[in-house]
């Protein structure tokens, strides 16, 4: 780690190799059980896009799809602008390792324009983030990149197997140490929640992202006056079926503007 970069920075950190190529490396920081933190790895596909050149507006939409679990060490980055229109980007981004694709996404950026706004997902009445105790017990590293604060739907405390109706889960979020928001740590913030199927059955089943989304409704202006606060982040289950299921959530600042959207398909094994 570099002597004043926030850890996430480091994570994110690629490196231009030419010809449209950028050279990145999977963080100690951020492992999973196994390989890296999903969030990470979605954070530095969209960080691709956003250091290139021919960037164009702001990102709308990120689609991170995990072809093959990444093992530590170097990746290339390969983004690439599909179509530029006179507003809209459309982007291109493949992972490799050892010339093999392990994650391919698409992303759209766009200038965003000043029109009539509002929403109908309103942030939920919660307790303030200060007022809950900070989670304990941090089985694998990348959980101790988090200050997470539970407000419902916490880890199970048994793993029993019973059915608990529901997988609804709300907290307060934010990065540990506190850093200022952007693009990419929204990313990464939009995968902390844990399986719903965890929650939902209370067993250790094994399982993987497939793939995960992130609709973005915040601009930079806003990203900047959430500085380093807290966000809420809601998830829920939808379907759960075939050996995959998938959850919408949702990512709120403190003032209960909603930053952003997100959507995963997960592949589990009984």
């Amino acid at each position: 780690m570099s002597d004043h970069a926030h850890v996430f920075d480091d994570a994110v950190a690629l490196r231009p190799t030419g010809e449209g190529s950028w050279q990145g490396h999977t963080s100690p920081a951020y492992a999973n059980m196994i390989g890296p933190y999903g969030g990470i790895t979605a954070a530095q596909a969209l960080n691709a896009v956003l250091l290139h050149p021919e960037l164009l507006g702001e990102p709308v939409a990120l689609t991170v799809n995990f072809a093959a679990a990444l093992a530590d060490g170097p990746f290339a980055a390969r983004p690439r602008p599909a179509r530029t229109n006179r507003s809209t980007q459309h982007w291109i981004v493949e992972i490799l390792q050892d010339d093999r694709v392990v994650v391919t996404a698409t992303a759209v950026t766009a200038v965003r324009r000043d029109t009539w706004g509002a929403r109908e997902q309103a942030m939920p009445a919660v307790p303030r983030p200060q007022d809950l105790p900070q989670a304990q017990g941090r089985a694998v590293e990348w959980l101790r990149r988090y200050d997470m604060r539970f407000v419902t739907g916490s880890i199970p405390r048994e793993w029993n197997g019973q059915d608990a109706g529901e997988s609804l889960s709300r907290m307060w979020v934010r990065d540990a140490p506190a850093r200022p928001l952007d693009f990419a740590s929204l990313t990464a913030l939009a995968d902390v929640s844990f399986p719903r199927l965890w929650l939902r059955r209370a067993k250790l089943t094994p399982l993987g992202t497939v793939s995960m989304t992130v609709y973005f409704h915040a601009g930079a202006d806003q990203l900047r006056a959430t500085g380093d606060g807290y966000l809420l982040l809601q998830a829920r289950g939808q379907g759960f079926r075939g050996g995959y299921f998938d959850h919408a959530g949702q990512l709120w600042n403190e003032a209960g503007e909603l930053l952003a959207t997100t959507h995963q398909v997960v592949y589990y094994k009984e």
